[in-house]
């Protein structure tokens, strides 16, 4: 006898975890016996729409506060069950693991970024709570005279200002917020990807234009011992720069350093110049890689780098062949770094004209919620409006293959681009979930794949995986978006 459907939607008002750990328990309840579907969130606004298309029918009196628990069964048979792992699930995922010895010798953790850092006086801070939170616990660090990394996003402007004219005056460092990336003393945070310590120092207004530097550098023998990330609005008309004159003084004082990278999505005018100015300054030579319309893309930056440190510069690597006929109009790119998707987008505008995106080059080409359109379009699944309640992409990769099979399905789609981010704390395996995805899309698939031979997912292994799967596969983000645009066909009107 066959069971049909059954599905169950609750809410548990008050009863908060973060993004990641609910993530978890998500798969974890995945995994159980009767299981169609599970998605265990905050009740956001993003995270309800995903439930929404999930064919959940979340109640109306849902808010940000609670946590929904949603299960498609086999069966109502298996709800109990099911229910019971989503409660052993949360148990599991809140535990706090005791000391080392037995009981009595176990240390109670501190629940205050002042209480730690009085334990640990020689420490730096590193923030990742709900980006509204995250300045008081920053702020402690920055009175302290500690820097700190702000990790978290969804920071408002105006306390990102206070902070760091707070930590003008005590001589700290922010890297942030939304720092994804840094590497101090050799050692990395964040997305980090796995680096020989070497002669270059980069100071950076960017997550993933950082670890796309430090793969193509590794790929060419070059170490980095220190890589400062500022918060990707650092550079903004409203941040004026603050931590970077911090971080760009820093490096120059460090004899290790030989060579300074100076990295950032698109800049204030105003403030690049200023920044230039002060760069001129600096006894430690400086390489401007401000993106933008006119200026180079990161691949060129890391050969002029090369070029100037007398390194020769290698052929960038491509695994496998996209499948050669496109035969829609559009390019959809699909990306979870926000620099990589700006990278791209400048270099593919100069062939196919203006693009629609979330993170749009100018106002009047922005996507709508939906984020599609009629046109070629780029969206970054790694925007603070798409994390709100939800992991970052490199860590759940959900959203992005639901708009990944919308644009296979899609008889106008051309050409598809995709950037996949390796390192420490991304995803464990990738191409896990992703080349099952590709596999039966006949439309062409272009992969710039971000990382370095010593990352844990395994560089070779996740080329030669999503290669196996169709995709076309690069080391350079630049290299494989200008394939990627190669591959569009030309229609009368377009540039």
């Amino acid at each position: 006898m066959t069971t049909t459907s059954h599905t169950h939607v609750e809410l548990r008002p008050g009863a908060y975890a973060d993004s990641v750990t609910l993530l978890q328990v998500s798969r974890q309840v995945q995994g159980l016996a009767g299981v169609q579907a599970a998605q265990v969130a905050m009740a956001t606004a993003l995270n309800l729409d995903v439930l929404t298309e999930m064919g959940f029918q979340v109640p109306g009196e849902a808010t940000a506060n609670d946590l929904v628990v949603a299960v498609r069964l086999d069966g109502e048979e298996h709800l109990a069950d099911v229910l019971d792992g989503v409660a052993q699930a949360l148990v599991d995922a809140a535990r706090v693991p005791s000391g080392a010895g037995g009981a009595g010798d176990a240390v109670a953790p501190p629940r205050t970024t002042g209480a730690a850092l009085r334990r640990e006086p020689d420490s730096m801070a590193l923030v990742s709570v709900p980006g509204d939170l995250a300045v008081l616990e920053a702020m402690d660090a920055v009175e302290a005279g500690r820097d700190v990394m702000v990790f978290s996003d969804n920071m408002p402007v105006e306390q990102e200002v206070a902070l760091k004219r707070a930590a003008a005056g005590t001589g700290s460092l922010v890297m942030g917020p939304d720092c994804g990336t840094a590497v101090v003393g050799g050692i990395g945070l964040g997305f980090a990807n796995v680096v020989e310590p070497g002669p270059v120092g980069i100071v950076a207004a960017s997550g993933t234009g950082t670890q796309q530097l430090l793969a193509l550098l590794a790929h060419a023998g070059v170490g980095v011992f220190s890589a400062l990330g500022v918060g990707g609005r650092d550079l903004s008309s409203a941040v004026g720069g603050a931590s970077t004159r911090e971080a760009l003084r820093r490096l120059d004082e460090d004899p290790s350093v030989e060579l300074i990278v100076l990295l950032s999505k698109p800049p204030a005018p105003e403030v690049a110049a200023a920044i230039r100015s002060y760069a001129d300054t600096l006894a430690t030579p400086v390489t401007i890689a401000l993106l933008g319309p006119d200026a180079p893309d990161i691949t060129a930056s890391a050969e002029a780098v090369l070029t100037r440190l007398g390194v020769a510069v290698p052929e960038w690597p491509v695994h496998g062949a996209a499948h050669p006929a496109a035969v829609g109009r559009w390019l959809r790119g699909l990306f979870v770094g926000g620099t990589l998707c700006d990278e791209a987008m400048l270099i593919a505008s100069r062939r196919l004209g203006p693009l629609r995106s979330n993170i749009p080059l100018a106002p009047d080409q922005a996507l709508p919620s939906s984020l599609t359109a009629d046109a070629h379009t780029f969206v970054d699944f790694g925007d603070d409006a798409l994390t709100v309640g939800r992991a970052h992409p490199m860590i759940d990769p959900t959203l992005r293959l639901d708009h990944l099979a919308r644009a296979a399905a899609d008889p106008q789609t051309a050409v598809i681009l995709l950037d996949v981010v390796l390192g420490h704390g991304a995803d464990d395996d990738p191409a896990a979930s992703l080349a099952p995805a590709l596999e039966p899309i006949r439309t062409p698939v272009i992969v710039s794949l971000v990382g370095t031979a010593g990352d844990p997912q395994g560089l070779d292994r996740q080329a030669r995986a999503l290669a196996a799967a169709g995709a076309e596969v690069h080391l350079s983000n630049a290299s494989a978006t200008r394939r990627a645009v190669e591959l569009v066909p030309t229609y009368h009107g377009e540039r």
